[in-house]
């Protein structure tokens, strides 16, 4: 099966691209010049491996040519080759040796939580710290996540090599316990940033870029496999799966937005659902639910409606109420006043919807959503307006396709 075999290489060189990165980083430093090494040792292996064979110790494969490439690179400047020559001579062999197939010793996956930490440090923009994970964690390379974005290759290129450039000479470690917890929220903030742009896309064709989705996904299974008692990681989790199994009804057969009350709930992923609701309860056991816990919540109540008309909204109403308390924001703020709308009426709604109006200005969502209140009110012609409003402030197509056939129907 020489699909299979591809992917199983893929998921391979994903897995070990951030514990080989941490170990070059570990011994050399130079961030920058480390990850491009790790970047070439990963296309070589994607060349000769489908067709040679996985190596019986491909970590250590990956780290042998990776640390050839960086070596070669680093020689091409003397002083440069002196400092590093004398680091590797104080490094002890075993913080750096790659293990043999078995062994723990060597690369850990702690590489992979303290590679988050260094490609979301805080000077970096939210944008640079995107696409530095996605490279040097998520193993994805430029061109792949220059699609991603809908961006120029060249765009990005410049965009990740001033991120790197801004972390040389960073060491690499975990922050200390001073600044850690604000560097891991910085992390499933990425995490969460990733996976929404995956899942609704702000801008292009598509509604749905399943291969950022899916990223988010596994990269937030690796720090939860590092970090299983955070409650805001299990709640990110959480959350990130029971929205994604609803993926698949979203778009109607010509790729056209399908809304959460007319979608065909028998093509939901049941599995997911399962094992997002399990770690709702558990991220909910973990300590007090901070954003991410009471999100995976309020997504939990709608999965698990069987009908949208089944939905326990005073239930999701409830929950928006801790969320806004505890994580004011305004996008948590204009969820709620839909759950007002379905509890209380649309004029109820309505009126939470007045008071985003600074805040939220121009942003499509707030027009959407005032449009179909509206619309649930009686005010057909307003509505109609609104969603034309909605329509031209969105940069995503399937978006405003579905916003206008919204306003035609009105007219």
């Amino acid at each position: 099966m020489p699909n299979d075999r591809l992917h199983h290489v893929e998921d391979l060189l994903r897995l070990h691209a951030p514990q080989v990165l941490g170990a070059l980083v570990r011994r050399y430093g130079h961030f920058d010049a480390a990850e491009d090494a790790v970047q070439e040792a990963l296309l070589a292996a994607a060349r000769q491996w489908p067709s040679a064979g996985v190596p019986d110790n491909p970590r250590g494969w990956l780290i042998k040519v990776a640390s050839r490439r960086l070596t070669d690179a680093l020689r091409a400047d003397d002083a440069r080759r002196r400092r590093e020559e004398t680091a590797a001579r104080l490094t002890p062999r075993d913080a750096f040796a790659a293990p043999a197939p078995g062994e723990s010793r060597g690369p850990s996956e702690d590489d992979t939580l303290t590679l988050l930490f260094l490609c979301c440090h805080p000077e970096l923009t939210p944008a640079a710290q995107i696409a530095l994970t996605l490279r040097a964690v998520g193993g994805l390379t430029t061109a792949e996540i220059a699609r991603a974005h809908l961006l120029p290759e060249t765009t990005m290129a410049q965009r990740i090599s001033r991120a790197k450039a801004r972390l040389r000479g960073e060491p690499f470690r975990q922050p200390g316990p001073e600044d850690r917890d604000q560097r891991l929220a910085a992390v499933l903030q990425v995490l969460y940033l990733i996976f929404n742009e995956g899942y609704t896309a702000t801008s292009g064709r598509a509604l749905h870029r399943a291969d950022l989705a899916r990223e988010a996904i596994r990269l937030t299974r690796a720090v939860r496999r590092l970090l299983p008692h955070e409650g805001a990681v299990t709640g990110l989790l959480a959350l990130m799966l029971l929205t994604e199994a609803r993926s698949a009804a979203r778009t109607g057969p010509d790729g056209e937005l399908v809304p959460l009350d007319e979608q065909d709930r028998t093509r939901w992923d049941r599995a997911a659902i399962a094992e997002g609701t399990a770690l709702v309860e558990e991220a909910l056991s973990e300590g007090p639910a901070g954003a991410y816990q009471l999100q995976a919540a309020i997504a939990a109540l709608h999965d698990e409606a069987e009908r949208a008309e089944d939905t326990d909204w005073p239930q999701i109403l409830a929950l928006y109420d801790l969320l806004v308390e505890r994580a004011p924001e305004p996008m948590a703020e204009l969820g709620r006043a839909v759950a007002v709308a379905m509890v209380h009426g649309p004029g109820a709604g309505l009126a939470e919807v007045a008071r985003l109006e600074e805040r939220l200005a121009g942003h499509h969502r707030l027009a959407a959503v005032r449009a179909h209140l509206l619309e649930r009110a009686g005010d057909r012609e307003a509505a109609r307006e609104a969603y034309g409003v909605a329509a031209a402030a969105t940069l995503s197509v399937p978006e405003a396709r579905y916003l206008r056939r919204r306003a035609a129907r009105l007219g």
